[in-house]
């Protein structure tokens, strides 16, 4: 009874339009007045509790900022120039670049609407203007952007590692290969696709070329180095990795780039200017830009709309935690595991489950609250079943990539269909071809576990030495 109402509020608090977070927080709060032995102090112990005691959460505003200060500035077109000199003179070699683009984005942002939002808005202009059909550009870009919650650092991996306390650093070893592998999958199909239909392909912009857009987009570059690096050679865990590459794309936006704050536009080297002239005026102006950036209108509102989704989404976490909290109290994921395994389900079968389960959630809820109600109830099945939970988490974020592109809540479709133009049934059959892909590939890490667990078995066994 308890299951069926907590349930059905939830559901029916939805339908009628409630914002998921307030549908998770006051579905488990009614709950509580009417079934629950619990008293009200605890919704307010949780709440305070999902924030406090769950230390990896904490990395999730931090890769918000950082994402925020390099979608801001021109960190993303530095990318693509970089990415379009590597590959772009292959028949489609701008829609693959453009993939490239994405998968050094999603390195750098954690986030799939970012990613699709910052390279979307400079690419799907430009391959319509190099030849190649609206509806491709838009459909490649939105399914290359879902590689935001995959390569690491993913906030959806946060999210599953703080319901489920697996390491955090594990979760990001885990997505690493899948995430290469997926953009490689994406990257020969457009390469089909391109010789059957004849797409364009641009001129070879020679080594020199090659090398200097390689210089330049260093800098957004690093980052991917510096986080990843620091987490999986154990110097840093995620959250303080996060830290540093918030401070990290601050600077390179603001001091290094020069797109947004007091400097902008202004050039490093002024004509004549020798290189020690240009290290020692750059040294004496560091302290004075730091101080000056605080107060600048572009850096300030870039820690506002930081700041906005940090507490939006902490938001919904909260009450997917409260909502969890409800769950356990009751029983309800002990109850559904004693059900499901009194029907001696093979591991195979249940992964089916998880994907059918998960693939539905996906057209109605955020990934991250999909994931804290879900986790609880999917991980001691899968332990139980001998399925490593790394595995079961990176199912479940190759689940919320493809939820990105389901409607009615796919966050994906949104933002194309604002950097288009276009309606969203418009960009729904753009995605559709790409989303087939993106399916096979989920068949293929559901019942491969290797494709995720060969990185962290691999750093383990180093740890171990």
């Amino acid at each position: 009874m308890t299951t069926a109402f907590l349930f059905l509020a939830l559901f029916v608090l939805i339908f009628i339009g409630t914002p998921i977070a307030v549908a998770l927080g006051l579905s488990s709060v009614l709950t509580i007045l009417f079934f629950s032995h619990d008293s009200l102090g605890s919704v307010a112990l949780k709440l305070f509790e999902a924030e406090s005691e769950h230390y990896t959460l904490l990395a999730i505003p931090f890769f918000i900022l950082s994402s925020a200060f390099l979608s801001t500035g021109g960190v993303a077109k530095r990318l693509i120039d970089f990415a379009i000199a590597a590959i772009g003179h292959v028949r489609g070699g701008l829609a693959m670049a453009s993939v490239m683009a994405c998968m050094l984005f999603a390195a750098v942002s954690g986030s799939s609407p970012a990613t699709v939002a910052a390279i979307g808005t400079i690419v799907i202009a430009g391959m319509v203007r190099a030849g190649y059909p609206e509806k491709f550009a838009a459909g490649v870009i939105t399914n290359a952007g879902t590689l935001g919650i995959l390569i690491p650092p993913s906030i959806v991996m946060l999210v599953y590692a703080a319901a489920t306390e697996v390491s955090a650093a594990r979760m990001f070893e885990a997505g690493f290969i899948p995430g290469l592998m997926m953009g490689g999958f994406l990257m020969i199909a457009i390469y089909i696709v391109a010789r059957i239909k004849g797409l364009p392909s641009q001129p070879f912009p020679g080594i020199k070329h090659f090398l200097k857009t390689g210089w330049v987009a260093l800098g957004g570059m690093m980052l991917i180095f510096i986080v990843l690096g620091s987490i999986y050679g154990g110097v840093a865990s995620p959250t303080e990795a996060a830290s540093v590459a918030a401070v990290y794309a601050f600077l390179i936006a603001v001091y290094g780039y020069r797109d947004i704050g007091p400097l902008k536009n202004v050039p490093w080297r002024h004509e004549g200017e020798s290189s020690a002239s240009v290290l020692t005026r750059a040294l004496h102006q560091f302290p004075t830009v730091i101080v000056k950036s605080f107060f600048d209108p572009e850096v300030r509102k870039v820690v506002m709309e930081a700041a906005k989704v940090s507490i939006m989404l902490l938001f919904i976490i909260g009450n997917a935690f409260l909502f969890a909290h409800v769950l356990t109290t009751e029983r309800i994921p002990h109850m559904i595991t004693e059900g499901i395994m009194g029907m001696s389900l093979p591991p195979w079968a249940f992964l089916i489950v998880v994907n059918l389960l998960l693939l539905a959630a996906g057209n109605f809820m955020e990934p991250s609250a999909i994931l804290l109600i879900m986790a609880p109830i999917l991980f001691p099945i899968a332990t139980q079943l001998g399925i490593d939970p790394i595995h079961l988490g990176i199912i479940m974020v190759v689940n919320m990539e493809i939820g990105m592109l389901t409607p009615p809540v796919g966050l994906n479709l949104f933002v194309t269909a604002g950097i288009t133009g276009h309606s969203m049934g418009w960009v729904i059959k753009a995605v559709l071809p790409w989303m087939l892909l993106l399916l096979f590939f989920l068949m293929l890490i559901t019942y491969i576990p290797q494709i995720s667990l060969f990185l962290p078995e691999y750093f383990d066994s180093l740890r171990g030495h």
